[in-house]
C-alpha cells in the first residue's frame, strides 16, 4: 500500500476549480455546513466497517478528506487520518497507522492522538519511541481522569517493553491510584494485571500472585467475556510456575462461564489478540497439558478427546492437529502403540488438510492485496486529477498577475517547475518502495507456502519406513523407529515456520534422519559426518530441512540400488573468511542408472522435494542476497555416485 501518508495530504489540495471568483463565495457561505455534514457522515461510515470491510473503510475516510476541499479545516482533516490510523491499528498495520496518527498530530495536535500514537508505537515494538511522545503529557494540566489513567497505563507498558521495571510499576500505580479516586472499574481490573505481569517478569512471584488474586476479583464484576479472559491469563501463569493443579481448576471454571456466554463472544475483533485463544477446545487441550506435565495421562485423555471433538464441531484445525498429536504422544506413553499410531495418522491427515486451508488463506491474502492495489491506483489517479486542477488553477492567477507582478510571475514558475520534480521524484520514489514492499511480501507468501509443502512430503516418505516395519511384524523395531522419528518431526515441525535455522540443529536433525534410514538398510550403506574443527557452526545459518532431499535422493536413488555396500558422507568445511561448504557424496549408482530404472509414470512425475528445494533458494537467494549455492555433479567419469556442494554464506 506504499506510503499512504503523502498520498492522502495531497487528495485535498486540488478540488476542481468552478470558477477562480465565484468558489470562495460558495466555500465561505451556504457550502461550508453541507461539505462538513458530508465530512462527518463519511467518517461515520468509516467506522461502521472498520472491523469487517478494510477496503470499504478505507473508501469512505478517502470520500471524507476529498469533500473538505483544497481549504481544508486542519481540525476535520485530522479526524480523517486518525480514523484511516485506527482501521490500520485495528488490522495490525502498525507502520501504517504510525504514519498517519504523525499526519494527523501535525495538522491538529490532541491529546487523543497522541495517546494513540504511543499505543501503535507500543504495539509495533517500538518503546523508546512511545516513551518519547508521552512525556510531555506528563506537563499537561487538566487532562480528564480517564485519560491520565491511559497515559500512565501507556508509559508503564513503553518501560515494561524496555525491561525498566521499577518505571514501569511506578507509573502503573500511579494509574492504579487514579482509577480507583474515580471509580474506573475496568482500568482498575487492567492495571492490576498488568502490575502482575510486571511482577512476573522480574520473577517476583508472591507479588504477582497477590495482584492476579486482586485482577481476579475485579473481572468478577465486569462483563463475562473480561472475567473469563483474566482466568485464562492466569491461568498461563500458573502453567510457567509448574503451579498445575491451581491452573487445572481456574481452567475448569473458565469452562464453566464459557458456557454461559453468547455463542462467539469470545472471538469478538476489539480484543482478538488475547481471546483468540480463549475457546473450550483450546482450554481443554491446556488442562490436558496440565495433567500430562504430572504424568496423570488417564486424566489428560477425556479433556484431549473433548478438546479434538470441540475443535472438530468448531473447524478449528489447529487445535484439532494439537490435541491429535498430543492424544498420541500419551497413548505412547501408556505403552498403548496401536492407538498411538492410529491417532498419529489421524494427525498426518490434519496437517494435510491444515495445509491446504494455508494455501487456501494465501489465495485469499493475495486477492485482498490486489484489492487494496486496486484502491490505491484509485487514490493515485485522483491525486493527478487534483494535481492537474491545481495546476489550472495556479495558471489563471498567473495571467491575471501578468501586468503587475512579471518578475513574480517568473519566480512562481519557477517554483512551479521545482515542486514538479519533486512531485515526481517522490512519485517515483513512492512507487519504487510500493513495488519493493509488494515483491516482499510475494516471496514471503510463497516462502511460506513452499516451506509448508515440504512437511507432508517429509512425513509420508519418513511413514513409508513404520509401515515396513509393521508389514514384517517387527513391533520392536517399529516403536523404536516411531519414538525416533517423533523426535525427529518434533524438531521439524518447531523449525517449519523459519526461514533460517542455526547450522548446528540442522546437522542434528539431519544426522538422526539419517540413522533412521540407516536402521532400514543397514546392508546397503554406512555413512559418516565431519565437521571440520575451522568451522564455527554456531556463526552460520541454513534454510530449515535444505540438505534432507539430497541425502534423501542418495540413499533411495543411489545406495538402495546398489550391488554390494556402499557409503554416504557429509563434510562441512570452511571456504573462505566468510564461506563454509557442505559437501554430500555417495558412491550409489548414479543420477543417469537410477534415472533408467524408474518407471514410465515416475518419469512423468517431477520431484516435489527437489523442486521446492530450487524454489526456496531462489526466493531466499533474492531476498537475502545469495546467501546460498548449490551445485550437483557425477562423483566420477563413468557416472556413478552423486557429489552435492552446498556453499553457506554468513550474513
Amino acid at each position: 500500500m506504499g506510503s499512504i501518508r503523502h498520498i492522502l495530504l495531497f487528495l485535498f489540495i486540488g478540488c476542481s476549480t468552478i470558477s477562480v471568483w465565484g468558489q470562495k463565495e460558495l466555500r465561505r457561505g451556504k457550502m461550508a455546513k453541507p461539505q462538513s455534514n458530508l465530512h462527518q457522515a463519511y467518517l461515520d461510515s468509516a467506522n461502521v466497517y472498520r472491523q469487517s470491510d478494510i477496503e470499504r473503510s478505507i473508501d469512505y475516510i478517502t470520500n471524507s478528506i476529498a469533500v473538505l476541499g483544497k481549504q481544508a479545516d486542519k481540525k476535520s482533516l485530522s479526524e480523517s487520518l486518525v480514523a484511516l490510523g485506527e482501521v490500520y491499528q485495528y488490522h495490525n498495520q502498525y507502520d501504517l497507522a504510525i504514519t498517519n496518527y504523525i499526519d494527523a498530530l501535525e495538522a491538529y495536535k490532541s491529546t487523543r492522538t497522541t495517546l494513540l500514537l504511543a499505543e501503535a508505537y507500543i504495539q509495533n515494538k517500538q518503546f523508546s519511541e512511545a516513551e518519547t511522545v508521552l512525556l510531555p503529557l506528563l506537563k499537561i494540566e487538566g487532562l480528564v481522569p480517564y485519560q491520565k489513567v491511559r497515559l500512565n497505563e501507556s508509559l508503564g507498558d513503553a518501560y515494561r517493553g524496555l525491561d525498566q521495571v521499577e518505571k514501569a510499576l511506578a507509573f502503573f500505580e500511579e494509574g492504579l491510584i487514579v482509577a480507583k479516586k474515580n471509580q474506573i472499574t475496568p482500568k482498575l481490573a487492567d492495571l492490576n494485571s498488568k502490575i502482575a505481569d510486571t511482577y512476573a517478569q522480574d520473577d517476583k512471584l508472591v507479588e504477582a500472585g497477590a495482584y492476579y488474586n486482586s485482577s481476579l476479583q475485579l473481572t468478577e464484576d465486569l462483563e463475562p467475556k473480561r472475567a473469563v479472559q483474566e482466568k485464562e491469563k492466569v491461568a498461563d501463569f500458573y502453567n510457567q510456575k509448574n503451579l498445575y493443579g491451581a491452573e487445572i481448576e481456574l481452567r475448569k471454571k473458565s469452562l464453566s462461564e464459557l458456557k454461559t456466554l453468547p455463542k462467539g463472544k469470545t472471538a469478538k475483533r476489539e480484543a482478538r489478540d488475547e481471546l483468540d485463544s480463549i475457546t473450550p477446545q483450546r482450554i481443554n487441550y491446556k488442562i490436558a497439558n496440565a495433567y500430562i506435565a504430572q504424568d496423570k495421562y488417564d486424566e489428560a485423555i477425556p479433556y484431549l478427546k473433548e478438546s479434538i471433538e470441540t475443535a472438530d464441531s468448531e473447524n478449528d484445525l489447529v487445535v484439532q492437529k494439537d490435541a491429535t498429536r498430543k492424544l498420541s504422544e500419551v497413548f505412547e506413553y501408556k505403552g498403548d502403540y496401536p492407538k498411538a499410531f492410529e491417532t498419529y495418522r489421524s494427525y498426518v491427515s490434519l496437517v494435510d488438510t491444515l495445509y491446504v486451508r494455508k494455501e487456501q488463506e494465501i489465495a485469499r491474502a493475495a486477492r485482498f492485496n490486489r484489492e487494496i492495489s486496486m484502491r490505491q491506483n484509485r487514490i493515485s489517479g485522483l491525486e493527478q486529477e487534483r494535481e492537474l486542477s491545481q495546476s489550472k488553477y495556479d495558471l489563471a492567477l498567473t495571467e491575471q498577475q501578468l501586468i503587475q507582478e512579471s518578475n513574480k510571475r517568473q519566480r512562481w514558475i519557477i517554483y512551479s517547475l521545482i515542486f514538479g520534480m519533486i512531485l515526481l521524484g517522490l512519485a517515483a520514489f513512492f512507487f519504487y518502495r510500493s513495488n519493493q514492499q509488494q515483491k516482499l511480501a510475494n516471496n514471503l507468501l510463497a516462502l511460506k507456502s513452499l516451506r509448508s509443502q515440504m512437511n507432508p512430503h517429509f512425513i509420508f516418505n519418513a511413514l513409508n519406513s513404520v509401515n515396513n516395519y509393521i508389514a514384517k511384524s517387527d513391533e520392536r523395531s517399529a516403536n523404536r523407529f516411531l519414538s525416533e522419528f517423533s523426535t525427529l518431526m518434533r524438531s521439524v515441525l518447531e523449525n517449519s515456520e523459519e526461514d533460517f535455522i542455526p547450522l548446528a540443529k540442522e546437522l542434528e536433525q539431519l544426522e538422526l534422519y539419517v540413522k533412521l534410514e540407516h536402521s532400514r538398510f543397514p546392508d546397503k550403506f554406512d555413512y559418516q559426518l565431519n565437521v571440520d574443527k575451522k568451522v564455527d557452526v554456531s556463526a552460520f545459518e541454513i534454510p530449515p530441512m535444505l540438505l534432507q532431499p539430497y541425502i534423501e535422493n542418495a540413499i533411495w536413488h543411489g545406495l538402495r540400488y546398489k550391488e554390494d555396500k556402499g557409503r554416504l558422507t557429509i563434510d562441512v568445511r570452511p571456504k573462505g573468511s566468510t564461506s563454509i561448504e557442505i559437501v554430500i557424496t555417495d558412491d550409489g549408482i548414479g543420477r543417469k542408472k537410477s534415472g533408467q530404472l524408474k518407471t514410465e509414470n515416475q518419469k512423468k512425475q517431477k520431484s516435489k522435494g527437489m523442486g521446492n528445494i530450487k524454489k526456496r533458494i531462489a526466493i531466499l537467494n533474492d531476498m537475502y542476497k545469495n546467501k546460498v549455492d548449490v551445485t550437483i555433479s557425477d562423483l566420477t567419469t563413468d557416472g556413478s555416485g552423486t557429489k552435492v556442494v552446498f556453499v553457506l554464506r554468513k550474513d
